[in-house]
């Protein structure tokens, strides 16, 4: 497992149309190449695997989406341990990882990304402030790729950069 860090700007935007071409793309990328994607999504609350099953045809490479907002959801339906969230928090690289690492194991998927992050406007801390997304990806039989985020912007934005960062994230691991 990797982790590093990234800052994106206001100047970043990301529209509907861009979104969407990010989701055809990475569907695409599926297709072709066989395979079926999860997804595992806190801050964004189904908006990654809005885009991607807005994708006509999505029902070949998609096998579904779980939105887990609190800590009990996070335990079970994607296997994350009581200890993680205790310890990490929510908003942390172990728990991103427990998150992506417990879609695949237990949707069937080949790929996966998993997203948690304070979106705001409120409950930022000084340690987290709003803005702070973990981003995690992973493919069958690979180890999970985590990175942080720090993006700009109000709600909408963060909620945007991040399901422009996480399907981005797939492209590249589909590619590589």
């Amino acid at each position: 497992m990797i982790g590093s860090e990234v800052s994106m700007s206001k100047a970043e935007h990301f529209d509907d149309a861009q979104l969407a071409a990010l989701g055809a793309s990475v569907g695409e990328l599926l297709l072709t190449r066989g395979l079926s994607m999860v997804t595992a999504e806190s801050c964004t609350g189904g908006w990654i695997a809005k885009v991607l099953t807005d994708v006509p045809g999505s029902s070949s490479w998609f096998e579904c989406g779980v939105v887990a907002y609190s800590y009990e959801a996070k335990e079970a339906l994607l296997g994350v341990q009581p200890q993680t969230l205790e310890r990490a928090g929510a908003v942390s690289q172990e728990a991103v990882v427990e998150m992506v690492s417990g879609a695949m194991a237990r949707y069937g998927a080949s790929v996966a990304v998993a997203v948690t992050g304070v979106a705001g406007p409120g409950g930022g801390t000084s340690g987290k402030p709003v803005g702070t997304v973990w981003i995690a990806w992973k493919r069958r039989g690979g180890y999970a790729h985590a990175e942080l985020f720090h993006f700009d912007g109000d709600r909408e934005a963060v909620r945007r950069r991040t399901v422009a960062a996480a399907l981005d994230g797939v492209r590249r691991i589909l590619t590589n």
